[in-house]
């Protein structure tokens, strides 16, 4: 889901599952390289992760408040807060090691 600065109190601070939030832009390279991984994962991981993603370009102040200096970073909320960032282009595998912590069992 596409996530703007007028609904991301209510998808992600909010959420009840932990939210992996992908920071990207439409002219980043490793961005597009992470996205199928990223996309994967909300249907991998369905009812224990939720997947947003937010353009920079079009949300600079999002961006700027989360501490965003590079793309893609993913971070991963938990109640509201940032728990971890994976910044770069990286593995599913790697990706998929970090959020596993972060999980609501079953």
């Amino acid at each position: 889901m596409e996530i703007s600065e007028t609904n991301f109190k209510k998808e992600v601070i909010e959420s009840t599952l932990p939210v992996l939030v992908d920071f990207w832009a439409e002219w980043c390279m490793p961005c597009k390289m992470v996205e199928p991984y990223v996309l994967g994962l909300e249907e991998e991981l369905k009812g224990k992760l939720k997947v947003d993603r937010v353009n920079i370009d079009d949300n600079p102040s999002l961006a700027a408040q989360y501490g965003i200096m590079s793309i893609p970073t993913l971070a991963i909320f938990v109640n509201g807060s940032v728990a971890e960032a994976i910044v770069g282009a990286v593995s599913k595998r790697t990706i998929l090691e970090k959020v596993r912590q972060y999980l609501v069992a079953d």
